[in-house]
């Protein structure tokens, strides 16, 4: 009887140990020199125990201390490369339960959106991992072969035809590394805000490439939609290829060649990116995190924003001196009617082209009520409004403007409306969040760049982005608080926050300066509307509204 329980023991004690806390932790610490060489029990045992830690980190009992990063692997290369065999292989040692995988084949971006847009819903939350086959790139990569396809017709033609006048060459490079720049700018702040990226391009040789097609003829779902076929395709993709990874450091070239070895080497890239990710989350350095964040640092251009002091810009006139118009009544009504057709008129002569409105303003500055008056001619459909409150914890788990991004006008809905309306808004993080100290210093010091990042895409893209700020003075807002608690139907909109905040007022006013200062752009200028009369700011709003669209219809 006891040589049994000492047996049964024994094995309980065999299998505990591989999970034992410090072989754990021996475990999880990169090491460059294994970085091919583990046998294959050890990688398993090794891919396992990180996926298991790297998800422990997003649970609420993990040190406050910690902070859970997401790992984003990006998939790209060439047809029959491996790619699938690796992830196949990827997910067979691992738990498949906990790694989530997402697949485009490239499609032509959608029109008023950056090319990174419609494949924001597919990021991990913090603390997973999710490998996602084309991706933006594929979108990216589709879009330039069509051009570059288009310009080698158009030079072949130009070559039998003297006469024919010569088009400028060189127009998808150009395109080429406009968009690598944006994405690489995307990418960044990705990495910033806890989503770490491993992008894996996987290359065989043409002879390879053509062994490995069986159809005999072209598929239209091949990846990037492009006749792998075609010798002469393939050898302008490898040039567009070679294009991509000049300008792009960052990239794993994993040879696809030998596929069981092209698997080993992906498991491996993303065993160390797992683990990179768990040092990252504890605030940790290593040897290899130190060199591999400083190659970072040279490909995506990243700021040192802990070493630049903070200074707070002087408070401008235009947020004190606040105007006290009266605008009679009837003429308010008269105004607004004719204000508010024509910005109607405006707005559906647009030809679908998306428009942002941004309100923030200090509390019961009338946001409401100038929004009110802003949709009251459109139809319902033609519109969305989103009041913006603080983050549910679904969108905590995801970078800081992943909720914004979901809430965008979007080619890719059915949605007729193509206008977005937001009470408050992605500001929220160098206001509130700032003040209340919602985000740590370096958050909220770093987002004025990735807000001007984000509405510069937006801008490219050719999205108008309309921003306003609301403002009143302090007793303006108290004799507006009081009138609310009177009045039944409006009771709702005052809350014990809002009494709190006037404590608050002078850092609120400090916090809308700096962010004035540093985020009123060519891209997205900001209009700020100072008035006490509720009448007179909503006129105001229309009439900014009407003068952007007006130059966005003559401008197209």
């Amino acid at each position: 009887m006891s040589k049994k329980k000492n047996k049964t023991d024994k094995s309980a004690e065999d299998v505990s140990a591989p999970f034992n806390e410090q072989v754990v932790e021996q475990r999880l610490m990169p090491n460059p020199l294994s970085k091919f060489s583990m046998d294959e029990d050890a990688l398993r045992l090794a891919l396992v125990t990180a996926q298991f830690a790297l998800r422990a980190t997003r649970q609420p009992e993990s040190p406050s201390t910690d902070k859970a990063i997401g790992l984003l692997v990006l998939v790209n290369g060439m047809e029959q490369a491996g790619k699938g065999t690796a992830v196949t292989q990827l997910r067979q040692w691992v738990d498949p339960r906990l790694l989530k995988v997402e697949a485009t084949i490239g499609y032509c971006p959608l029109a008023h959106q950056p090319i990174w847009q419609t494949h924001t819903k597919a990021m991990p939350r913090h603390g997973d991992v999710m490998v996602y086959f084309g991706n933006w790139y594929a979108d990216l990569l589709y879009n330039v072969m069509r051009m570059a396809s288009a310009e080698h017709e158009k030079s072949e033609k130009n070559k039998k035809n003297r006469n024919v006048e010569t088009l400028p060459i060189g127009q998808w490079q150009d395109y080429l590394r406009q968009q690598l720049t944006e994405l690489q700018a995307f990418e960044q702040d990705l990495m910033a805000n806890q989503t770490q990226l491993l992008k894996c391009w996987f290359h065989v040789d043409i002879e390879t490439l053509q062994a490995r097609l069986n159809d005999d003829e072209p598929d239209p779902k091949f990846l990037y939609q492009i006749d792998w076929h075609d010798t002469t395709i393939v050898a302008k993709f490898n040039e567009v290829a070679a294009e991509l990874l000049r300008q792009q450091g960052d990239w794993i070239i994993i040879d696809g060649a030998d596929k069981s070895q092209a698997a080993i080497h992906f498991c491996h890239e993303v065993l160390h990116a797992m683990q990179k990710a768990l040092v990252n989350s504890r605030g940790e350095n290593s040897a290899e995190s130190d060199q591999a964040q400083d190659s970072n640092n040279t490909h995506n251009n990243q700021i040192e924003y802990q070493s630049i002091k903070f200074e707070r810009v002087k408070i401008p006139k235009v947020l004190t001196d606040i105007e006290d118009s009266d605008i009679d009544k009837s003429d308010y009504n008269d105004a607004l009617a004719k204000k508010q057709a024509r910005l109607a008129e405006l707005l559906r002569a647009r030809q679908g082209q998306h428009v942002v409105f941004a309100f923030e303003g200090m509390d019961a500055a009338g946001k409401g009520g100038a929004i009110k008056r802003l949709v009251a001619p459109l139809d319902p459909r033609e519109y969305q409004i989103y009041n913006i409150g603080a983050p549910m914890l679904y969108e905590l788990q995801h970078p800081y403007l992943w909720r914004f991004w979901q809430k965008l006008p979007n080619e890719q809905t059915d949605r007729i409306s193509r206008v977005g309306i937001f009470d408050r808004t992605w500001y929220g993080r160098v206001l509130v969040e700032r003040i209340e100290g919602f985000a740590t210093d370096d958050e909220w010091q770093r987002a004025y760049d990735e807000i001007n990042r984000f509405e510069a895409a937006l801008a490219a893209s050719g999205t108008l982005v309309i921003k306003y700020w609301l403002a009143i003075d302090k007793k303006e807002q108290l004799k507006r608080f009081e009138e609310r608690e009177e009045t039944a139907y409006k009771q709702f909109k005052l809350t014990d926050d809002d009494w709190r905040n006037r404590d608050k007022w002078s850092d609120y006013v400090q916090s809308a300066a700096d962010m004035l200062a540093r985020t009123d752009t060519k891209n997205a200028p900001w209009c700020v509307i100072a008035n006490n009369d509720k009448r007179q700011a909503r006129l105001e709003v229309l009439d900014h509204a009407i003068e952007q669209l007006s130059a966005l219809l003559a401008a197209s």
